[in-house]
């Protein structure tokens, strides 16, 4: 009768069996739950190395709302950072949007010949830069000012220590080249060919052909060019005829073009190099209310017609529709008041033909777009600035030179687009002009800093050269020390 009081040994055993089970496998599939949650993306990813995500946000964005776009502000510039001061980000003198990739800049601090001084600035003692705070050099106007990167690349540079009151800054000057992504080299080289490229007696030789010489000679004998073998430097030359005598030698370099017509490959490609946009010249269409139906010009071309190399295809589309009643294309400068009408003639022009000339850019298509006339591109070989994050093909129409060339086919094309797809090119050509905007201080998104940011997307590339160049670091030291 007493066992009738004590349930047996062996039920006691199974139920304990069976709970234990149960509890083990309930923590194993918590587990597993909480191992694939925290593997959910990889945590090794250098993020600082990716390109900045804020570039396809902002393109493929709503449009902006003109209304929420700030006035470009004037930074305070009483305070300088001392190269042994703590980084700047941590004093609270460069306030940096934490979602964008700020590019470490090492600038040489070449002589003034190189840069300010072709502006006719004259330094004073052993200044090698201007200062800023007092007055900005004046660049010159006219045709000269299309190819004037080099200036406002370098004046953003020279001012990136300043405070900033913006919070967009894409580039930061450093002190320490072993602490920067690129080296930057301030050459002015368009301005140096196109104010120096002619000898002048006695002369035997060009200022633009001597300051090349003396860059190849500077540039190969720094510790910073060897030390890469100036894959990781900066070199201006957007003016096609720019940089002709050194280019050849500094070819490791990356190049900032506006195209390659004058390159062969193996001295610059898109792998490497970077198409920055020309200054536009004539004026921003500010406050466009000029409509499909405003607009009484269907097509607009102004500029020379007969030119060598590609450029031959104006005068046969000059011949193809200069009897077109609702088209315009004539020969113009911008010399006189050539600027003033082509202003005008694009303001009231639906569609502004880009054409190729001596080379495949042109500054037209800059010019188009700030007067938000849509880009007619015919240029097969043309090479356009941020094509890796911005889809032209929203607001330009591309036609191929063979099509363009047959008869009644390019005016057939363009009046086969009705007003509801102009509209909608006009609208995006609004919302995109800023990236093409060249102004000191630089403001977010604007061309100086849409060029840091497409130098930025190379940098990884760069760093992956450099790293396999020293795999067999050590085998070569063997080999010099004779092991």
């Amino acid at each position: 009768m007493s066992d009738r009081n004590f349930p047996p040994s062996g039920l006691i055993s199974r139920k304990c069996l069976f709970c234990l089970f149960t509890t083990t496998t309930l923590v194993f599939i918590y587990s597993w739950f909480f191992l694939l949650h925290s593997t959910g993306r990889p945590r090794f990813i250098d993020h600082s190395l990716l390109p900045n995500p804020k570039i396809f946000s902002v393109i493929d964005s709503e449009p902006r709302n003109p209304n929420d776009i700030q006035p470009p502000l004037i930074a305070n510039h009483s305070v300088l950072v001392d190269a042994e001061e703590e980084a700047p980000r941590e004093k609270g003198l460069v306030k940096c949007n934490l979602n964008r990739t700020v590019l470490k800049v090492f600038m040489y601090n070449l002589p003034p010949e190189f840069h300010f001084e072709l502006l006719d600035w004259k330094a004073e003692g052993e200044n090698v830069w201007p200062n800023l705070q007092t007055k900005v050099p004046y660049y010159p106007g006219g045709l000269n000012l299309q190819h004037s990167i080099e200036y406002w690349l370098t004046l953003d540079l020279l001012s990136s220590r300043f405070p900033d009151v913006t919070g967009a800054r894409s580039a930061l000057r450093v002190l320490n080249s072993r602490e920067a992504d690129v080296i930057f080299v301030p050459f002015f080289s368009s301005l140096s060919y196109n104010r120096h490229s002619k000898m002048k007696p006695p002369q035997k030789k060009s200022r633009n052909k001597l300051l090349q010489e003396k860059l190849v000679h500077f540039l190969t004998a720094q510790e910073e060019w060897k030390r890469s073998g100036g894959r990781d430097h900066i070199i201006m030359a957007h003016h096609p005829n720019s940089l002709l005598d050194a280019r050849m030698k500094l070819w490791p370099a990356m190049f900032i073009l506006s195209d390659f017509g004058r390159y062969p490959p193996n001295i610059a490609n898109i792998e490497k190099d970077v198409i920055a946009p020309y200054k536009h010249v004539i004026k921003t269409f500010v406050n466009d209310s000029f409509s499909f139906d405003d607009r009484r010009t269907l097509l607009y071309f102004q500029g020379a017609i007969y030119r060598k190399d590609g450029g031959f295809i104006r005068q046969e589309l000059f011949y193809l529709l200069k009897e077109e009643k609702d088209v315009y294309f004539s020969f113009g400068t911008a010399s006189g008041d050539g600027i003033n009408k082509a202003s005008q003639g694009m303001h009231s022009s639906k569609f502004c033909l880009n054409i190729a000339g001596d080379t495949p850019s042109s500054n037209r298509l800059f010019d188009a777009i700030a007067s938000h006339c849509v880009p007619v591109i015919i240029s097969d070989e043309i090479e356009l600035p941020y094509e890796d994050v911005l889809d032209y093909t929203k607001f330009c129409i591309f036609v191929r030179t063979s099509d363009a060339l047959k008869d009644k086919f390019l005016i057939r094309l363009i009046r086969s687009i009705g007003k509801e797809e102009w509209t909608q090119m006009w609208e995006r050509l609004k919302e995109i002009e800023h990236f093409f905007e060249f102004q000191y201080p630089s403001q977010e998104d604007d061309a100086v800093q849409m060029i840091w940011q497409a130098v930025s997307r190379k940098v990884p590339a760069i760093r992956m050269k450099l790293n396999k160049s020293r795999r067999f670091s050590w085998s070569e030291l063997g080999k010099r020390e004779g092991l």
